[in-house]
């Protein structure tokens, strides 16, 4: 059975989006006949992006019609998913200045993307122009689901579902971190190998294919329920798909097991709170208060490694060549037929046709999923998907301690979001200082006024 949708993909030349997101709704057999307009402000990225499609339509009898924009309001007439990929700026460039500004005021922020300053300041550039989206969508097709990538996911969650009437879904993969984990410390007692060369979680090009052979073999066998805060969720239960036994336990004493140095943040918390954190170091930093102090250091004790900016600037450009080859015709496209829609494909496939999916993880917003976090705010939970919408699964309270930590965090994200909608200086003012990097009032203020002179561009909110 076919189910001809209208979907809209804004930011459909980012390279990793086309990859993933874009080939996998194209090789979808119940979406055959649906319409695409494939959004995006760069020509040349999106013209590469049109061709490849015209050739995928073509080899995998897709049947969709296409029309391409260079403006969002364009195509959004009669569409019943919108689909957001969006970053403004060049990404690497403007994450490394947010990382490397507070440093200039004696701040060391563990990543800088999602929490702290940094998380700030990407939040508040990719606001304006999200807001201008849901917008124009609220008058071309209200009833429309917005489904975001964009980081950070609680802000650009928050943003639509506080100051829109837009039904919106968050998705990321951070999930799979958690299942890569269980996996690593549970290889022997499931009967597989892990592979050599797997030292942590971090986002490198070295550990993305061995992540990739743990998830694989650990999928099948273990069902991992989780919740909290995009990139700051919990693991509540781990069970053997096959037998329904309580992993949990096994794999409280293997891991402990493993060597040290393997994702030693991770360790340290889970030992505190006795609840594992689900997204590996390099992401559980940027909300802890327990990452800067310039004394001793702790992102050296924890070995925290920091985005590679150059390398993954020049892998997003490889990846452009690649698929303007593809488009082309003079390289093959058998590596799309196996890419991850990253959820995007099961959500539409589910709504439009009147499915019945479960998925792993979504971000909606808190109508008592999570009990003891505010209702309102913006958090991941496993959903289900059918022909009514996207429903969160109900997963009670998260330990106290742990909800405290993630209250907080949704307290900032309010205020940054709040702060970028009405270009109030001093919400933003407030989010820095409720912030847990942040420590020193003068010092907020400092990187404040560097951030908002630094991205008067981006920000222009902040200058009316």
């Amino acid at each position: 059975m076919t189910i001809p949708t209208k979907i809209v993909v804004i930011g459909a030349g980012s390279s990793e989006f086309a990859e993933n997101t874009f080939s996998s709704l194209m090789r979808s057999k119940k979406l055959r006949g649906s319409t695409m307009a494939l959004v995006d402000r760069n020509p040349d990225s999106l013209d590469i992006c049109r061709r490849l499609a015209d050739r995928l339509n073509r080899e995998w009898d897709s049947r969709m019609t296409f029309t391409v924009h260079t403006h969002h309001r364009e195509a959004l007439e009669g569409a019943e998913f919108v689909v957001s990929a969006i970053e403004v700026g060049a990404r690497e460039a403007l994450w490394r200045s947010d990382y490397e500004i507070p440093l200039k005021y004696g701040v060391h922020q563990p990543y800088a993307e999602n929490g702290g300053p940094g998380g700030f300041a990407h939040a508040a550039r990719n606001v304006g122009p999200l807001m201008e989206i849901v917008r124009d969508m609220e008058r071309a097709c209200p009833d429309a689901w917005f489904i975001n990538f964009t980081n950070p996911m609680i802000r650009i969650c928050d943003a639509v579902n506080r100051h829109s009437k837009i039904k919106a879904v968050g998705l990321c993969h951070q999930i799979f971190i958690g299942y890569v984990m269980v996996g690593v410390a549970l290889a022997k007692d499931l009967g597989y190998t892990v592979p050599e060369g797997l030292t942590g979680m971090e986002a490198s090009v070295t550990h993305y294919a061995l992540h990739e052979q743990v998830r694989r073999q650990i999928i099948p066998l273990v069902d991992i329920r989780a919740a909290g805060l995009n990139h700051f969720s919990w693991i509540l239960s781990i069970h053997d798909k096959r037998t329904g036994e309580d992993l949990y336990p096994l794999f409280r004493k293997r891991f402990f097991e493993l060597e040290p140095k393997f994702e030693p943040l991770t360790r340290r918390v889970f030992e505190a709170f006795d609840i594992f954190p689900v997204p590996g170091d390099t992401h559980l930093c940027e909300y802890l208060p327990w990452l800067t102090d310039p004394v001793t250091k702790p992102w050296e004790k924890y070995d925290i490694k920091l985005y590679d900016w150059d390398l993954m600037a020049s892998l997003r450009d490889f990846r452009l060549d690649r698929l303007n080859e593809m488009a082309n015709g003079n390289m093959t496209i058998e590596g799309l037929l196996d890419t991850d829609s990253e959820g995007a494909l099961e959500m539409i496939e589910n709504v439009a046709g009147a499915g019945n999916h479960y998925h792993l993880a979504a971000n909606l917003r808190n109508v008592g999923q999570v009990s003891n976090l505010p209702l309102g705010c913006t958090v991941e939970t496993p959903v289900m998907v059918d022909g009514d919408g996207i429903h969160p699964v109900h997963v009670g309270a998260l330990p106290e301690p742990v909800a405290e930590l993630c209250r907080r965090e949704t307290t900032v994200a309010q205020l940054c979001v709040d702060a970028a909608v009405e270009g109030s200086r001093e919400k933003a003012l407030q989010c820095l200082l409720l912030d847990p990097v942040i420590s020193d009032i003068e010092v907020a203020k400092q990187i404040l006024d560097d951030y908002l002179t630094s991205y008067k561009e981006y920000l222009p909110q902040f200058w009316e």
